[in-house]
């Protein structure tokens, strides 16, 4: 165990002893042709939370295999083997280096589930040793961590599924269906919310030791060297801009995707973006992303509104989340367990038919998984596509420069540059060594 004292004296030296010793994996970007009885080999990075969520999903389906898994925390490995054993039949290898999963060469499939400023390094690695992925949202912690992991995964011509799986919903198709169609009249505003108990952060404690079970140092990474706090690690990390984006990459991407999705799927930057929020309601708590916050992205003919409220647990359309499409003729208001139709228009002479509130029964992420196994199969674009991943969270990352530098931003995509120095400061993270951001 690390004690306060030592480890603010651990140098970049003493860091780099932790991770030397291993090359990145050998280039290998040729695509595995299945037959109908193979199975697909998964190895997963980052056990707790979504990282089983997604195995879960996983090993659920015939034709999938858990041959590994890696973490930092010893006693989450050591909880997941037990459960893998339980649901399977089967002991995993465990890792605390993702790269020595990386290395077994029977492994098809990565499952990228770790805290947001450590999807970039072993998305590109992966992409290097030939392996299929399926990531968490957000894609990752910056901009261009976003850029780079799109290019690695074109550069080496993987099968790519980030986990916003509304893309594989049923009833987010219908409504697709019906806003494409122009039954609510043309879209000229979309407005997105997220309004939850823990996007105001915890009280603050003090700092502390380390778990014994935990590799902490690993855990950083390539973000700054910090004390320990129980309060920025597992479960409440997103709230700080070194590991994460708050609400708005966490919940927004989910919903700024049906925004995207509605308009076109390819990433077209807003003309403009600003913000106005900050930590208004809980100042005593330990929290860096603001926990009230609206956006407004420009996109010279409609508006994309995000709202958010930390520490609140109810909503417009007493959804404490959703989207609402507003057409000419009506709008569309939704989230993952319900949508309607409400018109424009008088009750007797309504501009389009309202469609009452509809119930969504299906299991969303079971389906995206499953779609994502069939596209490793098939070499076809699955659901949700590294492009459509990289469209939301670089939209989320707008939002969120947007709000530090209280600017009215553009930005420039061909320079990768925004017209205020405080936000191109923002664009990409400086990695701690010994981690180098990846380059091609």
């Amino acid at each position: 165990m690390i004690s306060r004292r030592k480890f603010y004296k651990i140098s970049t030296l003493a860091g780099m002893g932790v991770v030397a010793g291993i090359g990145a994996p050998a280039v290998n970007s040729q695509a595995k042709n299945f037959s109908a009885n193979d199975k697909i080999r998964v190895g997963l990075i980052g056990c707790r939370s979504m990282g089983w969520a997604n195995l879960k999903d996983f090993i659920g389906n015939p034709d999938v295999e858990c041959i590994a898994l890696c973490d930092v925390d010893k006693a989450v490995l050591d909880e997941r083997v037990k459960d893998v054993f339980g649901k399977t039949g089967k002991k995993p290898l465990v890792f605390n280096d993702y790269r020595k999963l990386l290395d077994l060469k029977e492994i098809d499939v990565v499952i990228i589930a770790t805290p947001d400023h450590w999807h970039c390094l072993p998305f590109v690695d992966a992409c290097k040793a030939g392996k299929d992925i399926y990531v968490e949202k957000p894609l990752a912690n910056s901009i261009a961590e976003c850029n780079i992991m799109l290019q690695a995964a074109k550069k080496y011509n993987r099968i790519v599924t980030v986990g916003q799986q509304q893309r594989s919903g049923i009833e987010w198709v219908k409504i697709m269906g019906l806003l494409k169609s122009g039954t609510i009249g043309e879209v000229n505003r979309i407005n997105c919310w997220g309004n939850f108990n823990y996007g105001a952060g915890r009280p603050r404690v003090p700092n502390s030791d380390p778990p014994q079970s935990v590799d902490y140092d690993r855990w950083l990474g390539p973000a700054p060297i910090r004390p320990f706090n129980e309060n920025r690690f597992h479960g409440f990390w997103r709230m700080n801009w070194d590991y994460g984006g708050g609400l708005l990459t966490d919940w927004g991407v989910h919903l700024l995707d049906m925004a995207l999705w509605d308009k076109g799927d390819t990433l077209k930057f807003p003309e403009t973006v600003t913000a106005s929020g900050g930590i208004m309601r809980f100042p005593g708590n330990e929290i860096q992303t603001p926990d009230t916050l609206n956006v407004v992205f420009n996109y010279g003919d409609w508006l994309l509104c995000w709202e958010h409220n930390g520490g609140i647990q109810t909503g417009p359309w007493n959804r404490n989340y959703g989207v609402s499409f507003v057409g000419a003729k009506g709008s569309i208001i939704a989230n993952r367990e319900t949508w309607e139709l409400i018109p424009e228009g008088k009750s007797d002479k309504p501009l389009t038919e309202a469609i009452p509130q509809q119930t969504n029964k299906q299991n969303e992420h079971q389906l995206h998984v499953r779609h994502f196994l069939d596209a490793v199969k098939s070499r076809k674009q699955p659901d949700c596509s590294i492009e459509i991943g990289h469209a939301a969270a670089v939209t989320a990352h707008l939002g969120n420069i947007a709000a530090r530098t209280r600017a009215v931003l553009t930005y420039d995509n061909i320079n990768k540059t925004f017209n205020n120095p405080e936000a191109n400061k923002l664009f990409r993270p400086e990695y701690r060594l010994p981690y180098i951001f990846p380059t091609f």
